[in-house]
């Protein structure tokens, strides 16, 4: 195959789901990104009188000699099985998509299983099409090779995959939920709270220049005929893909543990973007309980506070009007429902918006390693492409990733997004914090909020040399610093900056 191939090799594949651009698992969110298996096989949440049967063409005899002696019971039980499901999500779009000139999608499911050493491997990838009859044959599974032609099938299934991958990051996880979800509560706060008021004061440096950079995403970036659109798969229906992810909700990677520092117990334990977010999370919540019980001793004091209540308000009902009669809000009446939607949004805008942002460029930079779009689809044996593939599968390897333009345009857009400027303000970093609180308590706690993000930081240098936790550590492995907090100014694949600022 040569080198130049190498970069979409099994264990970095399986790494990047934990310690990748888009290594995230929300509770309650659909989709989400990777997740333990449950069910085996995963089955469709689709109308299958509209999208055909529910249930997969994943089989055991697909999976069996893959997952060290265990029945696939057994592996379910013990939690070894991880899945990352795009078939929901993309299959109702797919006969739009593939219509299109130059773009060519299935809806995937990867299989994973968690080896003892706690790194994952790809063991199967389904491949799903529209169905055209009443059958499974629109689906079609491909498993690791065991002969060249398997080879270079699944370096194919694999880019599918990635393609995928790159359009859920992007559309729902990058900007839906970072970008957009935190932009009503910006706005509602510049008209509802007075700049004196302290919840104001707290979430401003969480509230830079978010409004600006949305508003030059949806006219560079998201707009018709835009940079997303040409640079990703779903071409002209991605806000389409990015309001049915809104739509479906607001599953699991951890479970409650009390005896746990942080009261979760990760079932994958080297987790780099789940273990080092707890650590940050914690932070930002005991800051923000702290600045709470100091301004809101009690309950009457939040629902007696109109300006507070004006703000969550209209966040909810006229910031997320479609969403607002849904019961997971929390009903701000005490001091613990004002905790968890600050420090909600305060994460929101700062360490979730990093470690999905500025990794773009430092994973997503080289094209063949994370192609943003497919232009083929696998040839099967009775497809007239097939010998064209099996006579040179370099070739129609390349042929099926992005062309030069659409690479160099890509390129270009996540090397600016994937930039800190030289004016960022850092997590724990507070210009002035003399001039926003005169309240000796309240600048004590800033600062020892500003120190435990210097520890967290110092923490994660140790991870990231520690030989035992082999997906941050390794022969060429890239050590994950995306949530470390501090940065130098430049594409660094590192810092956590207070907001949504690029």
């Amino acid at each position: 195959m040569g080198d130049k191939f190498a970069w979409l090799r099994d264990d970095e594949f399986a790494r990047q789901a934990i310690a990748g651009v888009n290594p995230v698992t929300i509770e309650g969110v659909n989709p989400v990104t990777i997740e333990r298996l449950q069910v085996f096989p995963p089955v469709s949440k689709l109308d299958p009188e509209i999208y055909g049967p529910q249930q997969s063409a994943l089989k055991e005899e697909h999976i069996i000699g893959q997952i060290n002696g265990m029945t696939v019971q057994q592996a379910l039980e013990e939690n070894k099985l991880y899945i990352v499901d795009y078939h929901d999500i993309y299959l109702p779009f797919l006969d739009k998509i593939n219509s299109l000139d130059g773009r060519k999608a299935y809806a995937t499911r990867t299989l994973f299983f968690l080896t003892p050493l706690g790194t994952l491997k790809p063991i199967a990838i389904e491949l799903s099409l529209p169905p055209s009859g009443p059958s499974l044959r629109s689906k079609r599974v491909v498993t690791p090779p065991v002969d060249a032609t398997g080879n270079w099938v699944w370096q194919l299934a694999k880019a599918h995959v990635c393609s995928n991958d790159a359009g859920v990051h992007q559309l729902a996880n990058h900007w839906l939920r970072t970008h957009a979800c935190v932009e009503p509560f910006i706005l509602a706060a510049h008209r509802q709270l007075s700049a004196m008021h302290p919840i104001y004061k707290l979430l401003d440096p969480h509230m830079r220049y978010t409004l600006e950079i949305n508003a030059q995403a949806r006219q560079n970036l998201i707009n018709a005929d835009g940079v997303i659109e040409s640079c990703f798969t779903p071409g002209r229906y991605c806000m389409e893909i990015s309001a049915a992810a809104y739509k479906n909700g607001w599953r699991g990677m951890a479970v409650p543990d009390p005896t746990q520092p942080h009261g979760l117990k990760l079932l994958i334990e080297d987790y780099p973007y789940a273990s080092d977010g707890l650590l940050i999370w914690s932070a930002i919540e005991e800051w923000v309980r702290t600045y709470v019980n100091h301004y809101y001793p009690n309950s009457s004091l939040i629902c007696n506070d109109k300006e507070l209540q004006s703000w969550y308000s209209e966040s909810i009902k006229v910031g997320h009007a479609d969403l607002a009669q849904e019961s997971w809000w929390p009903k701000l009446t005490n001091g613990d429902d004002l905790v968890s939607v600050l420090t909600t949004i305060i994460w929101l805008a700062s360490a979730q918006h990093a470690a999905l942002n500025f990794g773009q460029y430092p994973y997503g930079g080289y094209v063949p390693n994370r192609p943003p779009l497919m232009r083929r689809l696998i040839p099967d044996e009775n497809d007239p492409e097939y010998a064209v593939f099996l006579a040179d599968p370099q070739k129609y390897f390349l042929a099926a990733l992005p062309s030069l333009l659409q690479a160099t345009k890509y390129m270009a857009v996540v090397d600016t997004l994937s930039t800190h400027s030289p004016d960022e303000e850092y997590l724990g970093e507070r210009q002035q914090p003399s001039i926003w609180t005169s309240d000796a308590d309240i600048t004590e706690a800033f600062f020892e909020f500003s120190a435990e993000i210097s520890r967290i930081e110092k923490e994660i240098e140790k991870r990231n040399t520690d030989p035992s936790l082999r997906n941050r550590c390794g022969a060429g492995v890239l050590p994950y610093e995306l949530l470390a907090p501090s940065s130098e100014p430049g594409v660094t694949c590192r810092g956590v900056p207070n907001s949504v600022s690029i």
